[in-house]
């Protein structure tokens, strides 16, 4: 597999979506769906496969393109459009061209609620289209068993109604029909109804399910339980029926969709084009920023260009906020509905293709992801520079036993664990954060000044306003307040402190700046812990064999790097012990344990 082929499947998000394969003359060759993106693509490059024309078609692939949809059934529907549109050569092509089924309500007097796979403009509703003809006939069955609709296709106009013109049929006698016909119904009462069949197609069941529950109490305050059992059974017919997704609204025709998201350096826009209530073409890009270009100027730069590219001629766009783009087109700004939802689906594809740059980049040009991240950090924590190396310090102390500081030092944004430090603390009796936190400051730059090593661009403090001011203390010591940035976070809400200022800082939680000072943090608290822990363990270990009279720590030293540990001293023979130590020493040891006993 080519590398920049590799590296686009490597970078797939793990999304329902649509999938398009490229052939060297930029032709489809094959459009296919997926529950996962990037486990479905990965499994053509990854296995070998029984198929020969199978092959063929991975050996042909020269570009692949995807589109992130909101559930399987979306990528279901635009693998359908994108296929009858492209016409593919490694895709099966459905001779009469079927098309999924829509349940429309008729434009006429009484409407008739019924399934059909053609789409005729004369001023019907349209719902769906449905991916599995099933859904239909479940969803048709539950309207029927929930609201009385008629089924025969007569003009019921009021004159021939007046006229006697019709009279009731067997599915009146059933109970499943009124009898609008005989004028048994009036319009009103049947416009109710399909207002809440409308509803339930929408997935709004809230009124539907409010108004039979009042039914149910209805009939069972006057005694009517049988009634009251079938609303019962109706309520929980419609509380486990779930709506099931459509793509696009059908009413939303012949319309371009555009979002944008940027960083500081580029713009990635997002294009799709809606025909008969589908998505049929979608197309993203990144634009690279030269004089600090705002969302809205790039985004009218890309509506313009790609209008021209796709030769668009539709007369209306939909986009996240006002652009200028000429009087010929109308420009909506959805606020909700289907039509914000399609919005917020194309920002969404948008930032996926962000993510996936901002992977690509790191695999092939770590130079640039550096100075994104670095630019980031020094715009989202004010800082007069890039925090190219960042050091934090963290205390541990468990019970007031054994003070450890650890400091922690990442470079570029990454770890660079050999110059990780541990401290003890020598100065401070018993547990006193503060304090260790402006011992530990002061030797760790101090050390630095003597050595005339370099000093961070940013000091972090795992601790609060406290544990700040103690480290500012060390730093005007060694009159370098001011020359390096300090910052203190504080664990419960991740509010960052600076000195001087008694109000925090909020990050956005998802902010790539907040997780790194996150994993410094983690990173921190990990080897603090470590070196506690260890240290720890060994005085234990040392204490029980100092309690053996006439023992001296040259003896100890010897027996734990014969034996490893105290338990396995305890459990040695006389003789092991002699050849370890001597026969003097180990019988005072084995006398020791054994008169334990």
């Amino acid at each position: 597999m080519p590398t920049d082929l590799e590296l686009q499947v490597k970078t797939l998000p793990n999304s329902p979506g649509v999938y398009q394969y490229f052939d060297k003359n930029d032709t489809v060759i094959y459009v296919g769906k997926a529950k996962n993106l990037k486990k479905r693509v990965s499994s053509y490059f990854n296995k070998n496969h029984e198929h020969g024309k199978t092959r063929v078609l991975v050996k042909k692939i020269a570009r692949i393109e995807h589109v992130v949809v909101d559930t399987e059934t979306d990528a279901l529907l635009l693998e359908n459009n994108l296929i009858k549109k492209y016409q593919p050569r490694y895709n099966v092509l459905l001779k009469d061209d079927k098309s999924y089924p829509w349940i429309c309500i008729k434009k006429e007097r009484f409407p008739r609620v019924f399934s059909t796979r053609r789409v005729i403009k004369d001023g019907s509703e349209y719902f769906g289209p449905y991916t599995n003809v099933r859904t239909v006939y479940a969803l048709l069955e539950l309207i029927k068993e929930l609201y009385s609709l008629r089924t025969c296709n007569y003009d019921l106009s009021q004159e021939k109604i007046d006229a006697g013109k019709y009279k009731v049929c067997l599915e009146y006698h059933l109970g499943n029909c009124k009898g609008p016909c005989e004028g048994l119904q009036t319009e009103e009462d049947y416009i109710n109804d399909l207002k809440a069949i409308r509803d339930i197609l929408k997935g709004n069941f809230k009124e539907s399910l409010e108004s039979l529950k009042k039914l149910m109490m209805d009939f069972a305050s006057v005694m009517k339980f049988e009634e009251a059992q079938k609303i019962k059974e109706k309520l929980e017919s419609l509380q486990n029926y779930q709506a099931k997704s459509t793509i696009v609204n059908p009413s939303i025709n012949n319309v371009d969709v555009f979002s944008i998201i940027s960083d500081e350096t580029h713009g990635y826009a997002n294009f799709f084009k809606i025909m008969n209530g589908a998505i049929v073409q979608s197309y993203t890009t990144e634009i690279k920023k030269k004089l600090d270009e705002t969302d809205k100027e790039l985004l009218e730069l890309f509506i313009v260009e790609t209008r021209q590219r796709f030769n668009s001629l539709s007369r209306e766009i939909y986009v996240p906020f006002k652009v200028e783009v000429g009087k010929d087109i109308k420009v909506t700004i959805p606020k909700l509905g289907d039509k914000k939802r399609i919005v917020e689906l194309s920002e969404r594809n948008a930032k996926y293709y962000r993510q996936e740059q901002f992977k690509q980049i790191k695999i092939v040009d770590p130079d640039r992801h550096v100075k994104r991240i670095m630019a980031q950090m020094q715009k989202d924590l004010r800082l007069k520079e890039e925090p190219r190396h960042i050091e934090c310090f963290d205390n541990s102390n468990i019970q007031g036993t054994n003070p450890v500081a650890a400091c922690v030092v990442f470079k570029d944004g990454k770890p660079s664990k050999s110059d990780y430090r541990h401290f003890n603390i020598k100065t401070v009796e018993g547990p006193d954060d503060f304090a260790s936190m402006e011992e530990v400051v002061y030797r760790r730059y101090k050390r630095l000044l003597e050595e005339e090593q370099p000093l961070p661009q940013l000091i972090v403090i795992d601790g609060g306003k406290g544990q700040l001011s103690s480290a500012l203390k060390s730093l005007d010591a060694l009159g370098l307040r001011g020359k390096i940035a300090i910052i203190g976070i504080a664990k419960r809400l991740e509010e960052i402190y600076y000195p001087g200022d008694s109000v925090p800082l909020y990050l956005d939680k998802k902010s790539e700046t907040l997780k790194i000072i996150q994993y410094l943090r983690n990173e921190a608290h990990r080897f603090g812990i470590t070196f506690h822990r260890n240290k720890r363990s060994k005085g234990a270990i040392k204490s029980e064999l100092e309690q053996i009279p006439d023992i001296g720590k040259q003896t100890i030293t010897n027996l734990l790097r014969k034996f490893k540990s105290a338990k396995r001293v305890k459990s040695a023979t006389l003789e092991e012990l002699t050849d370890a130590i001597g026969k003097s020493r180990a019988t005072k040891i084995f006398n020791y344990y054994h008169s334990k006993k």
